[in-house]
């Protein structure tokens, strides 16, 4: 099994073939990633009769490497080859998932071992977030970033709406050990597709202590008067959104009447509006101002927010899909504008480290907000907690709509290394 052509229709011609294989295997890790992130509570359910608290032990094990990894990664992507790296990180994933097959198959298998294999596996998504990032402004033209940052969101998309019902469908078909030998074939070939970049060379950097490292990308973050807001906006929008999580699934069943199917309905409709946001971020750009096309998410997630406070007064399933719909559609256009901007107003030398302590803070606010939205559904209706996530979201367009960003008329000049 070899990297698709570069050339191929998927990967339409704007771009060099270097992007293209950065794309392509950006799309293949993504859809191995959402694949055995889906299979592995699956599993943990048919094979291990797991429970809720199992479940949440996997959960929470396999979103550790972003918040311990990302930031050594960052400095990593920064400091050596960003494909190496890559590679080198998909490759470990590849060998959790063989190591994970192969208990499957002898009945091994535990959740200690889906745990800490799901974690080195979590590891190559970690490493693709921080360096592709830091690679793309090297690949392309100033002019292109937008498109191109939105042809690698768009192929998460993909692989975050596929990913789950793939899972289920070759898990029920075939098996459990299907889903993990698709997910490894698909990581092995994101790794040849790797092996094509014609990585630009970079200066030598003097050597300096690690954390003194990671102090310039944080300084650098803290001082900008455009990746301060963003960052502070990404915190407030990742709490409001867990807090939502956290009461949406018992408010669909008990409140909006819904039955299984339909919660997952409702929530598929996030992955397709991600799909569709991804697919128009490149005209929103082109159409708008900069700063415009920038807090276009934000407001998108208050309409979002409102649109799932209606169903107090209308309970009606379609207006939680239409939520969900508008959650995926706008913020992803936020993603492609916001990651566009950091790669130009930071040296590209520090990319890294900038990108690395963005995921940092926004995984950090996950597990607050799904705290706060546990607390508030315990001790108050809720009503209280639907209209605590209207005020989460209408806080971060605050935010964003107060900085310099939103009088951005056109993309910065990119800073040189």
């Amino acid at each position: 099994m070899a990297c698709p052509n570069p050339k191929g229709p998927l990967m339409s011609r704007p771009f060099a073939a270097t992007f293209q294989r950065l794309a392509w295997s950006n799309l293949l890790a993504q859809s191995a990633e959402q694949l055995s992130l889906a299979a592995v509570p699956i599993v943990a359910v048919l094979l291990l009769q797991a429970g809720p608290g199992e479940i949440g032990f996997l959960a929470s094990i396999q979103s550790l490497p972003f918040l311990l990894m990302s930031m050594p990664l960052g400095l990593l992507a920064d400091r050596t080859s960003r494909t190496r790296l890559m590679a080198l990180a998909e490759s470990l994933r590849a060998l959790a998932l063989l190591l994970l097959l192969a208990l499957i198959v002898t009945g091994q298998v535990s959740i200690v071992a889906l745990a800490v294999l799901g974690f080195l596996a979590a590891v190559g998504t970690v490493a693709f977030s921080v360096a592709a990032p830091s690679l793309v402004p090297a690949l392309v033209p100033v002019d292109r970033l937008a498109r191109a940052n939105g042809r690698l969101e768009l192929a998460r998309s993909a692989a975050y709406a596929a990913g789950p019902a793939l899972a289920g469908a070759l898990i029920a078909w075939t098996g459990a050990s299907a889903a993990f030998v698709l997910s490894g074939m698909l990581s092995v070939v994101a790794v040849l597709c790797l092996r094509g970049i014609g990585e630009p060379a970079r200066a030598a950097a003097p050597a300096r202590h690690p954390l003194l490292e990671l102090q310039d990308g944080a300084r650098w973050v803290w001082k900008s008067d455009l990746l301060r807001p963003i960052m502070f906006c990404s915190i407030v929008w990742n709490i409001s959104w867990f807090m939502l999580q956290a009461a949406y699934v018992p408010y669909a069943i008990h409140d909006l009447g819904l039955n299984a199917s339909g919660v997952g309905i409702t929530l598929a409709l996030y992955g397709v509006g991600m799909i569709v946001g991804a697919l128009l971020a490149p005209r929103v750009v082109a159409m708008l101002p900069f700063g415009k096309a920038v807090v276009l998410g934000p407001y998108c997630s208050v309409l979002a927010a409102f649109t799932m406070a209606l169903t107090l007064f209308w309970p009606q399933g379609w207006l939680a899909a239409l939520s969900y719909f508008l959650f995926g559609s706008g913020p992803i256009i936020w993603v492609i504008t916001s990651t566009t901007l950091r790669q130009t107003v930071t040296p590209r030398a520090m990319i890294g480290r900038v990108t690395s302590i963005n995921i940092v803070v926004s995984t950090g606010a996950r597990p607050l907000g799904a705290a706060l939205g546990g607390v508030v559904g315990v001790y108050f209706p809720v009503s209280v907690s639907l209209w605590c996530v209207v005020l989460g979201f209408g806080l971060q367009a605050l935010i964003i709509r107060a900085s310099k960003v939103r009088n951005l008329k056109r993309l910065p000049d990119p800073l040189p290394d």
